[in-house]
């Protein structure tokens, strides 16, 4: 069969733009281009974990979100690379790599990064009168504001004070009372402590109350005064005083007024910790002040060695006297499905100060 038979109609097929048979797609249309990946090296944070999505990600974002500091407006990449003096700069690039490995959605990044690190959400809190444990003029304060019949409290508790420990002298703990309406033991229990607090024992009840949590009926709380040794009578009184209705009404008109939507409600140096954005409480709320510490120019205590079989990465175990339940404090590391009863917390309740529930 001569070659000239097949001219005619192979010359038809090039002027309409036909090259070779289709494949199994059935469309014609280019494919889209693989997306561009953005290039960004910076020292001190090392990518190499990732993978080339999560790389783009990261470096798309250090790209775009501007330098914590104010007087420092180039995006954080910039500000790394040429090492302005922003010190919060490599701190946010590092925050963001972390994210990005834990899985955590574009927003949510962002979300974690305006809390850490947005000047706009530092708040002034006032601490007067507030039960305490660290120096009065420790250069990081944590206020929690809690609830002695919330199980997350109880969770979180230990956590704090372990933070107290692990940086001895440069933390300061304050705790408020938010009794919700849904636990029926929250105001009785928080009464209990003012009144333990008046006798100087407040701490020693905080503990107690934690630790019988199932068990908060007004015996109960009459023995634990009694294994106190706190004076009977002077107790009893400060129960149902008017000072300690107007102590508790106090604090919540407080949380109130910062936008308390459950229990625990934690602040660091007036930035309010979203638990949410937490992977891993211990951990995180640790390199939170390690980091507080370092931008205010002091050195944070260094970790005690761990004993033998404790978890890396955790605070120091809090004082005698209160323990946590075996639910885990710390979650597994993952993204924004992976929580622990600690950093859990459920949608917005329908109505403010209602307990976060599993």
């Amino acid at each position: 069969m001569s070659f000239l038979r097949w001219m005619p109609p192979l010359l038809a097929l090039l002027s309409i733009g036909v090259t070779g048979c289709p494949g199994n797609s059935g469309s014609s249309e280019p494919k889209p281009a693989p997306p561009q990946e953005v290039s960004v090296s910076l020292p001190g944070v090392d990518t190499s974990s990732l993978t080339p999505r999560e790389r783009r990600e990261w470096a798309a974002q250090v790209s775009e979100l501007l330098s914590p500091c104010p007087d420092t407006p180039v995006n954080i990449a910039q500000c790394v690379k040429e090492q302005r003096a922003c010190k919060a700069c490599l701190p946010a690039a590092q925050l963001l790599l972390k994210q990005v490995k834990d899985g955590r959605s574009k927003k949510e990044r962002e979300e974690a990064f305006r809390m850490r690190f947005d000047a706009n959400k530092v708040k002034t809190l006032a601490t007067d009168g507030s039960p305490e444990m660290g120096p009065p003029d420790a250069p990081v304060t944590i206020v929690e504001w809690a609830d002695f019949e919330c199980p997350f409290c109880r969770l979180m508790s230990p956590l704090l004070e372990g933070l107290v420990s692990r940086f001895d002298g440069q933390v300061r703990l304050v705790f408020k009372f938010y009794p919700l309406q849904a636990h029926v033991h929250g105001e009785p229990a928080a009464r209990a402590a003012i009144a333990a607090m008046n006798q100087g024992k407040f701490w020693e009840m905080h503990h107690l109350l934690f630790e019988n949590q199932d068990k908060l009926e007004q015996a109960d709380i009459e023995r634990y005064a009694q294994r106190l040794k706190l004076d009977p009578v002077k107790f009893r009184a400060d129960l149902v005083s008017t000072e300690t209705k107007a102590r508790i009404e106090k604090d919540k008109k407080q949380a109130e007024e910062v936008g308390l939507e459950g229990t625990p409600l934690i602040y660091i140096n007036g930035r309010e910790v979203d638990l949410q954005l937490l992977t891993n409480p211990g951990q995180d709320l640790e390199d939170w002040v390690k980091l507080d510490l370092e931008l205010l120019g002091k050195t944070p205590r260094p970790a005690p060695p761990k004993p033998a079989g404790t978890e890396a990465g955790a605070p120091d175990a809090p004082p005698s006297g209160s323990t946590t339940p075996a639910a885990s404090a710390t979650p597994a590391a993952g993204g924004s499905a992976a929580r622990s009863a600690a950093s859990a917390g459920p949608a917005k309740p329908a109505q403010p100060a209602q307990p976060r529930t599993p």
